[in-house]
């Protein structure tokens, strides 16, 4: 009876040795899955960065140009500004000789004339006239 018992039991043990085997067969199985596919996500989060990297470049490189070429306009609209300025002055100067000789017109020749402000286009850029809209001299402003 107890080499029945034995041979029952052994065979048993086999039955669940087997089930054990079978179980970590399945995990072994299962965890070679899920390390595939961790690395899988691993690799596409890898190539969405690589991408993103690509894109931020790409972006990064069309600010720098836009920048550049912002800067460079700046730079040209500056240098015209300050040759805007120089003119206005020498017309300014100009001006004020203009005025200065109608004024000893007017005192020798008995002339009235208009004269008009001159403004100091230094304090007031924005009071100076348009160019589209030049200020003219009229025939009568000589005349009594």
């Amino acid at each position: 009876m107890t080499s029945i018992q034995r041979s029952a039991t052994s065979s048993g043990s086999e039955g669940g040795d087997q089930q054990i085997d079978e179980r970590k067969r399945k995990r072994m199985l299962s965890n070679r899955e899920s390390a595939r596919r961790s690395r899988m996500r691993k690799q596409k989060q890898l190539e969405d960065l690589t991408d993103e990297v690509s894109r931020l470049q790409g972006a990064n490189k069309k600010l720098v140009e836009n920048i550049t070429a912002k800067e460079e306009a700046c730079v040209e609209t500056e240098a015209a500004n300050s040759i805007l300025r120089a003119q206005t002055m020498e017309l300014t100067e100009r001006l004020r000789f203009l005025n200065s000789i109608l004024e000893i017109a007017e005192e020798v020749g008995g002339l009235s004339v208009e004269i008009p402000e001159i403004p100091d286009p230094l304090l007031k850029p924005w009071q100076i006239p348009h160019p589209t809209q030049p200020i003219m001299a009229t025939a009568n402003m000589f005349l009594r």
